[in-house]
């Protein structure tokens, strides 16, 4: 059993964290299906990816119907958990060639269950769809149905590689020269002009509660509340980091806590999607 949990534990959590879009909620998944699984028959195990696959997505299924009905209550707008990149034995589950962005895993939260499931075995873990009818328990016909509507509620083209753009850094980086220097016309130039950001503070810190819709209303919001101090509390230093495998730009308060994450979807060379976290228990995990 230890040899299986050292083969396909990150494996295992890369798959959980993107069907749940928790790093808390993916390591809890891992856990349990591995003491259930101690007590399975050898004899059941002769294809141990399948099998363990198989029981993480049904655990995760479930902990996603529970989790819907959370965010139906959930104050202001929910984002998934950011992940910082670094090399201990939980993070190395997630490897940048095959993570599904942060701008991805917020789509995600349009798909039902299934689709989701279908869409992250097929494009995040590159599952052939016989494998995924198996894990499903649907037929490869049903199964491409689920990832074409999948694909098509996230504005995509079927099959079409998801990729992380290899200019983020640079333009990341103009973001974050823009926000310390208040120049509102540089930060202008960065953002598609319907830009949208979304911010999550849970009820718990100060956050908008709706989506900023536009490059000037963004650009506003964004360089007020840096002047302000109130968006971000007072003493925020500003720094550049690597989150969910992308460029992103880390706050950290006085005492060098991690008090918000920013993180970017591009489209055309601009910036397209501002995402910023600032829920503290969806932060324990950014150090």
């Amino acid at each position: 059993m230890q040899d299986l949990y050292k083969q396909y534990k990150k494996l295992l959590f890369k798959l959980a964290y993107q069907l749940t879009g928790s790093v808390s909620d993916a390591e809890d998944a891992v856990q349990d299906v591995f003491v259930k699984v101690h007590d399975v028959p050898r004899e059941r195990l002769t294809q141990p990816k399948a099998f363990l696959c198989k029981m993480v997505t049904n655990h995760c299924k479930d902990m996603m119907k529970s989790a819907r009905k959370q965010r139906e209550e959930y104050y202001g707008e929910w984002l998934p958990e950011p992940f910082l990149m670094l090399n201990d034995d939980s993070t190395e589950a997630l490897e940048r060639d095959d993570l599904l962005s942060y701008g991805m895993l917020v789509l995600l939260e349009n798909l039902t269950t299934s689709e989701r499931a279908v869409f992250i075995l097929r494009e995040a873990l590159g599952f052939n769809y016989n494998e995924i009818a198996e894990l499903m328990e649907k037929s490869e016909v049903s199964c491409r149905k689920l990832f074409s509507r999948a694909s098509a509620k996230m504005g995509r083209v079927t099959d079409e590689p998801v990729q992380i753009h290899p200019e983020s850094q640079q333009w990341v980086h103009g973001f974050m020269g823009a926000l310390k220097k208040g120049n509102m016309d540089q930060l202008l130039s960065l953002l598609d002009q319907d830009v949208v950001l979304v911010a999550d503070g849970g009820g718990k810190v100060v956050a908008t509660v709706h989506p900023v819709v536009s490059r000037e209303r963004v650009g506003r919001y964004l360089l007020g509340g840096m002047r302000k101090a109130a968006m971000f509390g007072e003493g925020t230093t500003v720094e550049m980091g690597q989150v969910n495998g992308e460029a992103a730009i880390l706050l950290r308060s006085e005492d060098s806590a991690v008090n918000g994450v920013l993180l970017f979807h591009f489209e055309d060379g601009k910036i397209h999607n501002i995402y910023i976290v600032r829920n503290p228990d969806k932060l324990v995990h950014i150090f």
